[in-house]
């Protein structure tokens, strides 16, 4: 049973709707990729499911109880998330930044306990980056930064882990070395992952479920071979696309070739503003959780 779903979800900012009687279930233990064009409304979704939005109305349910019902520690116990392009104080150094994932577990202004300090350093451990423990973050490369900051989430001790687009701006091995490690913490410790991903191969090849979103609908759900279609891609991203099978592991790859001039797919926004959801509001700190 998915510990994690919604149920009849709106979102608005202001006046403007953005998602409208939204259901999604995430399996439990899999990798879940929020797929969809640019503006479609993943990012809103994202927040909204990790308490950082609050919705207009229905409900997110973490294991059985409303998580708007739950309070903030509660939450940030169970759950972590990694916003898009997080940035730290000039400065800071990464086993710095590791620690701050240990505050839903503090009681008040208390420092770190010899327990904090262990899951600070299998975090670290975990991610590669307790080589670079005393290097401040700013002073990384882009796979570095990613790095320190997944272990940051990852000291908060959560089984669920959200990300938002978290291979935006590195390049092709970055990329794949943030995945990689994504699938490793899936693979070998059950973690619930849920993350908007651009790159439809890298979703149909590191997730095992996929969720198309248009105008802040689901299109479809379901594993990369139910969801990576040519009708879907037509009518969530406009595009023609050959689907063939990946020569290693079998899932389908996206190979587009033109734009799809009969796709009901439009920039115009729906409902008075979806097409520009993910822009309307600014990031918020990685610390909306807590």
């Amino acid at each position: 049973m998915e510990r994690l779903y919604t149920q009849e979800l709106d979102i608005a900012y202001g006046e403007r709707s953005i998602v409208n009687q939204l259901n999604i279930r995430i399996p439990s233990g899999k990798i879940t990729a929020l797929v969809g064009a640019n503006g479609s409304g993943k990012s809103t979704i994202l927040k909204a499911m990790a308490r950082i939005m609050k919705p207009k109305s229905g409900s997110v349910f973490l294991d059985g109880k409303s998580i708007h019902q739950q309070s903030t520690k509660e939450v940030a116990k169970q759950l972590a998330i990694l916003p898009q392009n997080p940035t730290a104080p000039e400065g800071l150094t990464v086993s710095e930044l590791v620690a701050y994932g240990r505050f839903p577990h503090q009681k008040g202004f208390g420092s770190l306990t010899k327990e904090d300090k262990a899951v600070i350093s299998e975090a670290m451990e975990m991610t590669g980056v307790m080589e670079f423990h005393d290097r401040p973050v700013d002073q990384l490369s882009g796979g570095q930064r990613q790095r320190a900051w997944i272990a940051m989430a990852l000291a908060q001790g959560t089984d669920i882990l959200f990300l938002d687009e978290p291979t935006t701006f590195l390049d092709m091995a970055h990329q794949l070395e943030v995945l990689q490690l994504l699938q490793k913490l899936n693979e070998e410790q059950q973690r619930t992952i849920v993350m908007v991903v651009h790159d439809l191969n890298h979703a149909s090849r590191y997730a095992q479920h996929m969720v198309a979103i248009q105008r802040g609908r689901v299109v479809s759900s379901g594993s990369p071979a139910e969801v990576m279609t040519q009708q879907i891609l037509g009518e969530v991203f406009g595009i023609e696309a050959d689907i063939i099978p990946d020569p290693r592991t079998g899932v389908p790859l996206c190979l587009p070739f033109g734009l799809n001039r009969a796709s009901s797919r439009s920039t115009a926004p729906a409902n008075g503003g979806a097409a520009s959801a993910d822009a309307l509001e600014p990031q918020k700190p990685l610390a909306a959780v807590r």
